[in-house]
């Protein structure tokens, strides 16, 4: 399968802390303009702009996966991947009843819209959608499966909300073997840090809440296919023990495709 260029961590206007311009139709055209072959949408704690980012992707040409990203019971960043968006906003429905009950104060922490295909705000979402869940980031993984989705620590080297920051430690019993990584020269000393990520398929996405910020084509994955499900199945698949590239390549340099 010839490599896709991805970008699997993009919030759009429903996250309160999303740009009023990160509508599900500018996010794939942006996608499609700058040469992505895959992006996922993962507002914070919500799927709900993912029904309008999915027509889209079918217009541009764009693989769009349904996704959330998730804060746990510690606060740490979890970003979740779903093979359809039936299974995504069944998520959807179970997570906001257990998110915290505090009320969104727009003028405080921003707007929280949802949007249909026409870029229309149809709604907005009551309850603040940055607050945390009360579920823990050991029982995730877990949960998300029986969804049929996938999950992996966010950012692991940003110094707030990632799994490094607030936990100092990847917890004995953890399953995952995919991980992102904001910048990739964190890497090395990561690795040397914590073992555990010597074995993990590692991601580089944007976290992009200002449609500039959407990644360049510079990072690629390997699936089989191009379809949601294909890319999950991917990622939720251990990398192979001579694997060096952890299942992404660069246009140049020591992530080169083999």
């Amino acid at each position: 399968m010839k490599g896709l260029y991805y970008d699997l961590h993009i919030h759009s206007c429903l996250s309160p802390c999303g740009d009023d311009d990160m509508t599900p139709a500018n996010i794939v055209g942006m996608a499609a303009v700058k040469g992505l072959d895959v992006i996922a949408l993962t507002d914070h704690n919500s799927c709900r702009n993912c029904p309008a980012a999915l027509i889209h992707g079918e217009s541009y040409g764009v693989t769009v996966i349904p996704g959330m990203e998730l804060t746990t019971a510690e606060e740490v960043h979890v970003v979740c991947l779903f093979p359809s968006l039936s299974d995504a906003m069944a998520f959807d429905d179970f997570i906001y009843g257990h998110i915290l009950p505090i009320k969104n104060k727009e003028d405080i922490f921003g707007k929280q819209q949802i949007m249909n295909e026409e870029d229309e705000v149809t709604q907005t979402v009551e309850r603040l959608l940055i607050s945390a869940t009360d579920i823990s980031f050991d029982n995730v993984f877990e949960l998300v499966e029986s969804y049929h989705g996938t999950a992996f620590p966010a950012h692991i080297d940003k110094t707030t909300t990632s799994l490094l920051s607030n936990l100092g430690f990847v917890p004995p019993d953890s399953t995952f073997c995919c991980a992102e990584i904001h910048n990739f020269k964190n890497l090395h000393r990561i690795q040397q840090e914590h073992p555990y990520f010597l074995n993990c398929r590692m991601l580089s996405s944007s976290d992009a809440h200002y449609l500039p910020d959407i990644h360049e084509p510079e990072y690629q994955i390997h699936p089989a296919g191009k379809t949601a499900a294909d890319i999950i199945e991917y990622l939720r698949t251990d990398i192979p023990a001579a694997d060096n590239s952890h299942g992404m390549t660069k246009g140049s340099g020591p992530f080169q495709n083999k």
